[in-house]
């Protein structure tokens, strides 16, 4: 494994570069950290790819934006291209989980010639800003004075068993403590989710590449609803869907069996297509 810093437009992005073999980039969700998106798994790295992973601009190890407000998805997805372009990647497939599918979908929309497939992890929304910026605010404003305590309590009680509830809070602490930098989480909570990272379900239609979603059923996080997921899969042209059985515990958290998944279409969407008559 290679760590990295990569230096640009203001930001100190650090990351890790593993393993050979065709370039995977995994892009994690707001406020989270490269961590997230596979969870300790190394099977990719196993099955012969290389995984690259990085901290967004001011979440886990890398640095905060020189403002408050440069948390916008095109800042996210130059960043993303940044990192590629400095590992000496022509060519990616990119992995990203809610925020990091929307930056994902942002390149593949955008920069076709870097993208070489897609995995969108459990997206969050259809591309355009929240419809509840207040609530955004409440969560910045609860991690900016109160840090990861402050922001549990800011998320409040979705509704769910006591014992799902204590499970919520402990995660949350403990995704919150991996930040370096908690007041610029705060900002990106602030200004990320009232962007837009494409404008609106069609502009999915746009991607050409082939394309992998992961749906959750997880009643416990309704912050990535299943609906959501299945309407990228339906507008992504040939796009493949995938989501556990109810009742299961979710795909998206079981880090050894979503790369396997990922690892599955991946090593599909690389063997020549069949010659048409």
């Amino acid at each position: 494994m290679t760590t990295f810093a990569v230096d640009g437009d203001g930001v100190t992005l650090h990351g890790e570069d593993t393993g050979t073999g065709p370039a995977v980039l995994l892009l994690h969700g707001l406020s989270a950290t490269r961590r997230y998106v596979l969870h300790g798994s190394t099977a990719l790295e196993r099955e012969g790819y290389r995984v690259i992973a990085y901290d967004s601009r001011g979440h886990g190890d890398s640095s905060p934006a020189s403002s408050p407000g440069d948390y916008r998805y095109d800042q996210l997805a130059a960043d993303a291209l940044r990192v590629l372009d400095a590992r000496g990647v022509a060519r990616a497939a990119l992995v990203g989980m809610s925020m990091g599918s929307a930056v994902a979908a942002a390149v593949a929309l955008d920069h076709p010639d870097r993208v070489q497939a897609l995995v969108a992890i459990t997206p969050a929304h259809l591309g355009t800003p929240t419809r509840d910026p207040a609530r955004w605010d409440r969560l910045a404003t609860g991690l900016a004075e109160g840090g990861a305590e402050g922001f549990v309590q800011a998320y409040g009680d979705p509704g769910v068993p006591p014992k799902s509830l204590d499970l919520i809070r402990t995660v949350m602490r403990q995704r919150m403590s991996r930040h370096a930098h908690p007041a610029a989480v705060a900002d990106a909570l602030r200004t990320t989710p009232a962007g837009a990272a494409f404008p609106g379900e069609e502009a999915l239609r746009g991607i050409r590449c082939p394309a992998l979603v992961v749906g959750s059923r997880d009643r416990l996080d309704p912050e990535h609803p299943l609906w959501i997921a299945e309407c990228w899969a339906e507008m992504i042209p040939d796009a493949r869907f995938v989501v556990e059985d109810d009742g299961a515990s979710p795909l998206a958290w079981r880090g050894g069996s979503l790369s396997r998944e990922i690892g599955a279409f991946l090593a599909a969407t690389s063997r020549p297509r069949p010659a048409t008559r």
